[in-house]
This record gives structure tokens, C-alpha cells and sequence, in this order.
């Protein structure tokens, strides 16, 4: 029997704790609060959910259950990984963003790209402190991306993570998929070379020697989690928009589902500093190409370490 109905929707179990710090209730209301500013990161985008069901650990759906509602736009794409077609849903409208809260999804990571587009609509940066490191040092890495961008002719949007990072946006024109995921590379690197002390391009974490990871390897079939999303951490905060010139004086953990709401005041910062879609410069997209991809490198660098091991083992 459902606690209460909201747009059609029956929400069950609403005061049943949900994790640590925060019950169902709690991110329901969040949702609901939030869904015109969550929806327009959302809309059109593949997604993939984060949910936590009682009694289980948390865990991502792609595949959208049998029991999905029609009212759930969905679409089917192949997936190269597993080999196989997935269905995922598209959350368009507060109605569908209500069911997801009620399936106790928690987090929402979007494509990059809307269904049915070939074109990566931002350029992302996704930025983690090194183990042990506090939120300080991420922010000063977030400046040298930044300087990075402007000179290379870019602006773009933060927001923390909701997790121990944060993750800058570069609203994009059309670009082919491969020369954003070049330009991506490129540009961790120009941010690396103003302080290569602080920061590292680095995608082994053994080879990172105690610096703040820029990661560059949100392209082609990645996802991302939208500004606004709920995290599953004690308390459920949320990766949550912030001026460039506010970053020092935040961390993730200001903002939660019990906080967000009234800290926005009505406002909506993330569409209202995101610069309009840029076009990537030439040179930025050449050097990119010339800088292998972080996945397929590691890759072959542990296939190497393993054969020097066993070579190792041999000569024992």
C-alpha cells in the first residue's frame, strides 16, 4: 500500500531509513524539490542509476527492470562491452524522476550525449585528490585546469563531485567523438604542465606519487554524474554547482539533500554559469591525438608488468 501518491506516482516505505543519515522520505523530497533543475541534465540522456535496496549493497542499473512503468521513455542501445542491447530510460519529466526515487535509485549518471546524437555535448574533467588528501588540493587543481582552459580559448562550469573531487564542464558545438576525447587528453595535460607537482595525467595509481589525479577518460560510452545528483555517502550529499571564485571556501560535504534546496534559494547555477557551447581549437585536438588513451595504455603497461613478473619467476 503506497504512503502517499505524487504526480501519479506511489511512493511506498517513504520512512524507511535509506543510508546513513538520510531516509527514503529524504530523497524523495529532495527529488521532488529538485526535478527542475535535475531534469534538464537528465532529459534525453541514456541513464544509468546508483540504487541501494533494503538488505542489499548498492549497485548500478543499466537495463531498466521488467516492471518498468510505460510512462518511462526508454531506449535501446548496443553495448560493445557485454555484447548485448540495453534498454535504458530516459528521465524527461518529474514523473519518471519520482519513480526512480521510489525504486530507491540514488545517484543518476547520464551519457554524454543525448539518444540518438553522435555529438559529446561537454568536455569533462574529473578530478580526485590522492589518498588521504583533504578537498584543498583539489581546488588548487581546478585552478590549473582552468588556466588551462583559458588559454586555450575555453571557459567552463564546476561543481563538486559529491564524493572527494570535483568536475568541470566544458559546454561544446558538434565535434567528432574522438577529436573531444583527443582534446580531453590534451587539455589534463596543458593543466599538468603549469604545475606538474601538484597534478598528474597519470591513469596507474601507483605512478600518481601523491598528486591530485586529472582524469581524462569521460568520453565516447562514459557517463557522469549530473550536477544535482544525491551521492551514496553518510548523509547524501550532492554534487552541487559552485562559482569559481566560492571553490576555496567550500567542500563537498556543505551540500546535501538536506541542505541543497535552501542553500540554491530558487536559483539554478549550474545552467546560469555554464558558458554557451565552444568550439575546440585545432591545435588543442592535434596534440590530443598524439597522447595515448588512458585505458589502453595502462592496459598494455600491466600486460607488461605481468610478463616481467613471470619472466622474474622463471629466473628464480
Amino acid at each position: 500500500m503506497a504512503d502517499e501518491e505524487r504526480d501519479g506516482v506511489s511512493l511506498t516505505n517513504l520512512d524507511q531509513a535509506l543510508f546513513d543519515g538520510a531516509t527514503k522520505r529524504d530523497l524523495v523530497d529532495y527529488l521532488d524539490a529538485m526535478s527542475d533543475r535535475i531534469i534538464p541534465a537528465l532529459a534525453g540522456r541514456p541513464l544509468s542509476v546508483i540504487r541501494i535496496l533494503r538488505g542489499q549493497g548498492p549497485f548500478m542499473q543499466k537495463n531498466v527492470p521488467k516492471y518498468t512503468p510505460s510512462f518511462v521513455r526508454t531506449v535501446k542501445l548496443w553495448a560493445d562491452s557485454s555484447k548485448r542491447e540495453i534498454t535504458y530510460a530516459l528521465c524527461d519529466d518529474r514523473k519518471t524522476l519520482l519513480w526512480f526515487g521510489n525504486q530507491r535509485a540514488v545517484e543518476y549518471h547520464p551519457a554524454l550525449r543525448q539518444a540518438g546524437s553522435d555529438h559529446q555535448t561537454h568536455m569533462i574533467l574529473d578530478l580526485d585528490p590522492p589518498e588521504g588528501e583533504a578537498f584543498p588540493v583539489v581546488v588548487q587543481a581546478a585552478f590549473l585546469v582552468r588556466q588551462a582552459l583559458a588559454d586555450s580559448g575555453l571557459s567552463g562550469a564546476v561543481k563538486t563531485s559529491g564524493a572527494k573531487g570535483v568536475h568541470i564542464f566544458v559546454p561544446l558545438e558538434p565535434h567528432d567523438a574522438d577529436d573531444v576525447a583527443a582534446a580531453t587528453r590534451a587539455l589534463a595535460a596543458r593543466a599538468e604542465r603549469v604545475d606538474p607537482k601538484l597534478a598528474t595525467t597519470a591513469y596507474i595509481k601507483e605512478e600518481r606519487g601523491g598528486k591530485v589525479f586529472l582524469d581524462s577518460t569521460r568520453a565516447h560510452g562514459a557517463t557522469v554524474v549530473a550536477a544535482y545528483s544525491p551521492r551514496l555517502r553518510p548523509g547524501l550529499p550532492v554534487s552541487f554547482p559552485v562559482a569559481w571564485d566560492d571553490l576555496e571556501s567550500v567542500s563537498p560535504r556543505d551540500f546535501t539533500v538536506h541542505n541543497a534546496v535552501e542553500r540554491l534559494g530558487g536559483q539554478d547555477p549550474w545552467a546560469a554559469d555554464m558558458p554557451a557551447p565552444q568550439r575546440l581549437g585545432a591545435d588543442l585536438i592535434a596534440e590530443g591525438h598524439t597522447i595515448p588513451v588512458a585505458r589502453v595504455a595502462a592496459m598494455h603497461e600491466g600486460k607488461r608488468r605481468k610478463r616481467a613478473r613471470e619472466e622474474a619467476g622463471k629466473d628464480e
